[in-house]
């Protein structure tokens, strides 16, 4: 008894976490109307991911939870997406962006009616396989949209730029408390793998990040702030002589 109720507040934990972690990234993106080291392609392949899911959730006879999450995924990641084509450096035009989310949603709204009132019943006379394929291929492009930000990083000596690290941490501790949640509860190889997966590119690039900033980011500070120390005594100096000029000026009169 004990384990169920440690699988289930883990698990419910962890669907929450993923629900909700794109959500600082979008505000973040809004505030600073820049998606620069933002993947487009990342936010895509995590909307496309959440089409597959929900297929499979609602194709198994998942719980409620587990059939709102992949339609709340997949809603963020589409709004992160078109944030992503809108602003900078992309800054698509708002022709298009409607046009491609007007797509995107059609399509997946038909693909998840269609695959769901035809697969269901095979589920449940028995036959497993097609919905296993739908989970195989949902965890695959989620993990893979997880490569994208390494170019970025690659591109910046490591330095993460543009990714917000309170969504980073949320969709890690979604990760983490849903394999915390198999591990006390039914055992399941292949999300196991899923998470593992995620979460390890996940801290993969906290990692990257962090020797980045022991190797560069301490420095450039230092000039930053010298920079910035420099222009304040230039200014100062410049008022004091501008101060020093207008007295001779009077004290002549």
């Amino acid at each position: 008894m004990g384990s169920s109720v440690a699988e289930n507040v883990l698990a419910t934990a962890g669907t929450i976490f993923w629900c909700v972690q794109l959500v600082p990234q979008i505000i973040r993106n809004y505030k600073v109307k820049d998606c620069e080291g933002v993947p487009p392609l990342m936010m895509f392949l995590w909307a496309a991911s959440g089409i597959p899911f929900s297929i499979y959730f609602f194709g198994t006879d998942g719980s409620i939870p587990l059939r709102i999450q992949p339609q709340l995924f997949t809603f963020f990641c589409t709004v992160g997406w078109l944030q992503s084509l809108y602003y900078p450096p992309i800054k698509m035009s708002l022709k298009k962006i409607a046009l491609y989310g007007a797509s995107f949603t059609i399509i997946s709204a038909a693909l998840e009616a269609g695959f769901i009132v035809w697969l269901r019943p095979v589920y449940r006379h028995g036959t497993h396989w097609p919905m296993l394929i739908f989970g195989i291929i949902a965890s695959i492009l989620l993990a893979v949209g997880l490569l994208p930000p390494y170019f970025e990083l690659a591109k910046r000596k490591g330095r993460v730029i543009g990714i917000n690290f309170v969504f980073l941490t949320m969709d890690s501790m979604g990760a983490l408390l849903s394999m915390l949640s198999i591990c006390v509860g039914t055992f399941d190889i292949m999300s196991m793998v899923l998470y593992a997966i995620v979460l390890a590119m996940e801290l993969g690039i906290f990692l990257s990040h962090t020797i980045w900033y022991i190797r560069f980011g301490r420095h450039e500070k230092k000039l930053k702030n010298d920079l910035e120390k420099s222009q304040v005594d230039e200014s100062f100096e410049k008022e004091s002589e501008h101060s020093v000029s207008d007295d001779a000026t009077l004290s002549i009169k």
